[in-house]
Formats: structure tokens, C-alpha cells, sequence
């Protein structure tokens, strides 16, 4: 977790309280003086402004022997900019109702600024100092960096996270996607300031950036602030990683962890956002595990046998090795018999796909539900930066439900047997479960 300003003030939260039916979107595309690009959904209702700002690339780009600096890096952004330490920028920010948060992930770096109409330039300025000129202060550095350990230590007790640590090493090997972004206890205490300037260089670029905002601003006013923002940023950053090479065949994977329940991760290669058969892969996904008390491994696994409290699966999108991936727990004298129910509805639904009851259920869901994402600027503007980001289309918002209602039985036929593989189907199970113990 990285250490964020916390709370939004009375003003502001007043203010994203009035949200924009996903009917009444009207996405603008535009490029800024400097030519930076940036998608805008323009409501004048408040005077306020929600902005996203996305580099590509993220955590994964850590240099080699440093893992964890991109993330050690992002979580000092807010702890001092230019002439102005920890606590004078928190100052700062408070004094004129702006809120601003930084977060590191696999495949970007976020930056989320909330600001008043009133304040918007100075909060402007305020957010490019954190961007272009972070302090990074010893003391800052000391203290974030113990934060840092914590959490880790902490992830290395915790049974889910030691089983999907272990699944995603296991899959993905020496590529980043293989290690947990926030390093190791080592690697971050061996991280020095020159290493974190180094990390903010390669990450913060302008040839990596997506822009979304939605709010009290328009075209022209926004292409002028995103230059007075990011304008002073390097021109280009680290290279991107290379594509990931799944490295797990089917199976199982046991870690010994002293509990009377035990975690499984399991899963395989996956889809790719771009991929035309994406559609069909989410909503047979929806079927599969990811809808709830209405998927057929909930079904089957906890409400037919009671074998576990719920059982989930998601297309995992990650940008250079899409999995496949589910999750359960159980007491360990169940563990092998939900294994063997996940593994039989696998091979099921590969062969078999699933029912035009079960289509028409998923499809429903999907549609309704998708609205009632559009709750306020702020998401917005966080939705229209991970269009960009995915290289969505313009006009997704308005034509997603029409691809989701478009599937057909025979799209989710073709696509079950092509992506639903049990014989590559891997289990990490972290725990002492009966009867089960790692292969080879």
C-alpha cells in the first residue's frame, strides 16, 4: 500500500456526490498545446475537476536488482515537492480543498487529482511540483522505506498473499510480473535516493501518459493544464518489458502454512484485452466464476457440495501475460474435493460451454450493472483514463452493452474451448490440505 493524503475535504465531497448517468456521457478526445492527448467528459453542474493520469509501464519497470524502487518511489511523491517538505505540501494541498493520490500497480503508475474551479491552477502547480520535482528527503525516504518493510513482512504471514506470490512467481519466473511490486525486505533496504530519482525518470515520462477528466472544465482549458502539469517531464522513459512466458503447466503446488483452512490460487494463460474473442471470454468468465451466487463454481463448489464460503474467477489483464485466475479457501479436509469439482467444471464448460439460461443471466447483469460505474467525476475520469490505457475506442461507453448483448451461444463454443485448458489448470494451495501433496 502506498501512504496517500487521506480524506477528501467537506467541499469536495459535497461536490462528487452528483453523478452522471452513463446516457449522458459525451466523450471529448483531445491533444494539449504540447501535444500530450487526454479524453474529457465535460459537466459543468460543480465547480470542480476530477483528473487521472496514467503512466504506462508502472512497477515493471523497475531496473534490474532494484524491485521495489518504482513503488518506494511512488509512495514519496506526496512527501514533498520543490521548497516545500512533507508538511507543507499536506498544507498546502488542504488549504486549497485539493486532493491528490499516487498509487504504483503491475502496469502503471496513477496519479488521481480532485481540485475546485477556484483553485484550479494553483492546485495545478501543486500536483506538477510533486511530478517534476519530488524532494525525496532522507528522512522521508527513511520513514516511507520502513512503511514499505512493514507491509511486506506483514504479506509474507498472510496465507492468500503467500499463494498468490507464489502462483504468479511460479507462472512468470524472472520476468516482473513474477515478483510482488513492492520488492523484498533486501532489495528495499538496499534502495538509495540515487536509485529513486533514477526509478522517477524512467517512469514518469510524457511518452507514456493517458489523460482522462471529467468536470468544471473544458477542452481548452484542460489541454493548457495538463501542459502546465506534466510539460516539464523527460520527453521518454525506460523501455517496456518484454512479453511474459507462462512457465506453469497443470497441477498442484503445495505450501505448508500451519492453519486449518488453506488458499488456493489457481488459473492459467489467459486473453488479451485486444483480442476479438474478449467479449465472449468475459461474459463466459461471468458464468464461470465471476458472477456471484450466479456462476457455476459457486454453484457447484459451495452451494451443491459446501465445500468452501465462495469461490471466484477473473480474466487477469495483465498487459504483457493475461492469466486466467480463481480463488477459494476451505478447511483442509475439503480442499482435494473442491479441487476435483473446479477441475471437472473446467473441463465441462470447455466441452460443453454453458446454457442459453445461463447466457441471458450473465448478459443481464453485465448491461445493468455497467451504469452504475459512472457515480461521480472522479470514477469517470479514472474509467476514461483505463479506456485509454486498454486502447479502447472512443466511443466504448456507448457501445459496450451492444457487444456484451451480442454474444451468442456459439461465441461462447468456440471461445470456452479455446481458452478453458484443464489440462493446464494449476493449483497453489498454501495451508495443510488432506490428501493433496505437490507434484514432481
Amino acid at each position: 500500500m502506498i501512504p496517500r493524503l487521506t480524506g477528501l475535504f467537506t467541499a469536495l465531497t459535497l461536490l462528487v456526490s452528483t453523478p452522471l448517468s452513463a446516457t449522458e456521457i459525451d466523450v471529448q478526445e483531445i491533444t494539449s498545446p504540447g501535444g500530450i492527448d487526454a479524453w474529457l467528459v465535460e459537466d459543468h453542474s460543480n465547480p470542480f475537476v476530477a483528473i487521472e493520469i496514467w503512466f504506462i509501464g508502472g512497477a515493471s519497470l523497475d531496473a534490474e536488482g532494484k524491485r521495489g524502487a518504482i513503488h518506494l518511489m511512488t509512495g514519496l511523491l506526496e512527501e514533498g515537492a520543490g521548497e516545500m517538505d512533507s508538511t507543507a505540501f499536506a498544507q498546502a494541498a488542504e488549504g486549497m480543498a485539493a486532493s491528490f493520490s499516487f498509487g504504483a500497480y503491475r502496469d502503471a503508475v496513477t496519479v488521481s487529482a480532485q481540485m475546485l474551479t477556484e483553485n484550479r491552477d494553483a492546485a495545478a502547480d501543486l500536483l506538477r511540483a510533486a511530478l517534476v520535482e519530488p524532494r525525496f528527503d532522507e528522512d522521508s525516504i527513511e520513514r516511507v522505506r520502513g512503511q514499505v518493510i512493514s507491509i511486506i513482512e506483514g504479506n509474507s504471514r498472510d496465507p492468500d498473499d503467500i499463494a498468490s506470490s507464489t502462483f504468479n512467481a511460479l507462472g512468470y519466473g524472472d520476468h516482473p510480473y513474477g515478483s510482488a511490486l513492492e520488492g523484498t525486505v533486501e532489495s528495499v533496504s538496499a534502495l538509495t535516493r540515487d536509485d529513486l530519482v533514477a526509478a522517477h525518470d524512467a517512469t514518469l515520462a510524457r511518452d507514456r501518459v493517458v489523460v482522462g477528466a471529467a468536470g468544471d472544465i473544458t477542452a481548452e482549458e484542460l489541454g493548457l493544464l495538463i501542459d502546465r502539469i506534466l510539460g516539464d517531464l523527460p520527453a521518454e522513459g525506460a523501455p517496456m518489458p518484454t512479453q511474459a512466458e507462462w512457465g506453469l503447466s497443470g497441477g498442484e503446488t503445495v505450501i505448508d502454512f500451519p492453519s486449518p483452512q488453506s488458499v488456493a490460487v489457481f488459473g492459467h494463460e489467459g486473453i488479451a484485452r485486444d483480442d476479438p474473442d474478449f467479449f465472449p471470454a468475459f461474459v463466459l468468465n461471468e458464468v464461470l466464476g465471476g458472477g456471484g451466487f450466479r456462476s457455476r463454481l459457486m454453484r457447484e463448489v459451495r452451494v451443491e457440495r459446501g465445500l468452501t464460503y465462495g469461490i471466484s474467477s477473473y480474466l487477469s489483464l495483465a498487459d504483457f501475460g493475461p492469466r486466467i485466475v480463481g480463488q477459494f479457501s476451505s478447511s483442509n479436509d475439503l480442499v482435494a474435493d473442491a479441487i476435483e469439482v473446479i477441475r471437472a467444471q473446467w473441463a465441462d464448460i470447455a466441452e460443453n460451454a454453458i446454457t442459453e439460461e445461463e447466457l441471458a443471466a450473465a448478459q443481464r447483469y453485465l448491461t445493468g450493472a455497467y451504469p452504475l460505474r459512472f457515480d461521480g467525476n472522479g470514477r469517470i475520469a479514472g474509467i476514461l483514463a483505463s479506456m485509454q490505457a486498454d486502447d479502447m475506442p472512443l466511443d466504448y461507453i456507448a457501445t459496450r452493452n451492444d457487444r456484451v448483448n451480442a454474444v451468442t451461444i456459439e461465441d461462447l463454443r468456440r471461445v470456452a474451448a479455446r481458452i478453458l485448458r484443464p489440462e493446464d489448470l494449476h493449483f497453489v494451495v498454501v495451508g495443510r490440505p488432506e490428501g493433496l501433496q505437490s507434484d514432481g
